[in-house]
């Protein structure tokens, strides 16, 4: 029997914590009403908002109108779906009417779901049920494709350029702070070496705090 509200609690919102670079932590729990069942994303769950990317951020930002629905997607992915309670396609098609609800432009959420869809390949289990979704995905493929194709090289060769630029930069830096050091002196600043970041895939959530984590009150 199908449940005729479905949709986020009135009162969600997203807390968080930082974490690290690339994960928050989830500060204040918050619901969503599915058709069959209320999932719950936890107090001290670890997120990355959308994994997006790097090159495609410019179209998808990692937050937006639809990070409520990327939070809660996290959650059925990594405490759900890993476990077998629950199919990486039904997750991903919560994720997709959950992006309708909060009124997500009609492309974006389909592209995000096809993302997911084709995430899922390399997740243990994540083929079930994929051969159904095949044709539409692939169909959103074929049709993003051209549009972005440009938008993304172009992105990515000016990343590696300013890397590049940077590296360039950064041997006469760090050969001056090894030679004041090597006098017996302390460089006036640190010289961190540059990093290429193209964050190809989403975070990773393996040395997070376990879920329920409370932060210690210190004192």
């Amino acid at each position: 029997m199908e449940l005729e509200k479905t949709g986020f609690d009135d009162d969600a919102r997203i807390v968080v914590q930082q974490h690290d670079d690339e994960q928050w932590i989830v500060w204040e729990p918050f619901s969503y009403q599915a058709a069959q069942e209320t999932y719950t994303v936890p107090r001290g769950m670890c997120t990355d908002f959308a994994s997006v990317p790097r090159p495609f951020v410019w179209y998808l930002p990692r937050y937006g109108p639809y990070t409520l629905a990327a939070v809660l997607h996290d959650h059925l992915w990594r405490d759900l779906a890993t476990t077998g309670a629950l199919s990486y396609a039904d997750a991903d098609g919560i994720f997709r009417r959950a992006m309708r609800e909060l009124e997500v432009p009609f492309l974006h959420r389909w592209f995000m779901w096809g993302a997911v869809r084709w995430g899922a390949l390399v997740k243990p289990g994540g083929r079930v049920g994929w051969a159904e979704d095949a044709p539409l995905v692939l169909l959103l493929t074929v049709v993003a494709l051209p549009v972005m194709a440009a938008p993304v090289v172009a992105i990515l060769v000016a990343v590696v350029q300013l890397f590049v630029l940077e590296l360039v930069l950064w041997v006469p830096l760090r050969a001056h702070e090894w030679w004041v050091r090597l006098r017996g002196g302390t460089p006036a600043k640190a010289v961190v070496r540059p990093r290429l970041e193209l964050r190809l895939q989403g975070g990773k959530a393996d040395d997070c705090p376990p879920v329920g984590w409370v932060e210690p009150v210190r004192t």
